[in-house]
């Protein structure tokens, strides 16, 4: 499996350019999948729900099943989160997985870059960024993509891994 990351501050656009380019890399023929480190509050289930009330009751894990999707919820009860390395093994395989959070994973990224967030780049200081995506010029000795061009950025990344 080939992993790309996307990395930049709050507002940046990273979703909203996940997002296009899913489709896109689907489109090539690749299988996608995709891990999106969350706030730790985050929850995919709802009160009232069957699966809730297990979990809630005690159960370390709820798989809910159906014809159309399933889901695995794993409670951590006070254990450590689980390291980069080991949720990546937990996915079934595919040909690329896109990573949206997991700043400090050393993987591959691309900086998503808005001036009007008013934060500064993070590319000097993480060596595994490989080009930046932004809406304005800026000076970088990294590749510079429009954010606005998800065609030139889809092109850029299945490059950058191979998968072209």
């Amino acid at each position: 499996m080939k992993v790309f990351g996307f990395a930049g501050w709050s507002g940046s656009g990273k979703t909203t350019l996940i997002e296009k380019l899913i489709p896109r890399f689907a489109g090539a023929g690749l299988r996608v999948s995709l891990i999106k480190h969350a706030h730790h509050t985050f929850d995919v289930d709802q009160p009232g729900k069957d699966s809730y009330r297990h979990r809630h009751a005690g159960a370390a894990e709820v798989l809910v099943t159906s014809s159309r999707r399933w889901v695995l919820m794993h409670e951590l009860r006070g254990a450590a989160e689980p390291s980069f390395d080991a949720q990546l093994a937990r996915l079934s395989p595919c040909d690329l997985v896109i990573v949206e959070g997991f700043k400090h994973a050393p993987i591959p990224k691309l900086e998503v870059w808005r001036r009007v967030t008013g934060e500064p780049l993070l590319h000097p200081n993480d060596p595994h960024i490989v080009a930046i995506a932004s809406d304005v010029p800026i000076e970088t000795r990294l590749p510079l993509l429009d954010l606005d061009d998800d065609a030139s950025i889809s092109s850029f990344i299945l490059a950058h891994l191979r998968l072209q």
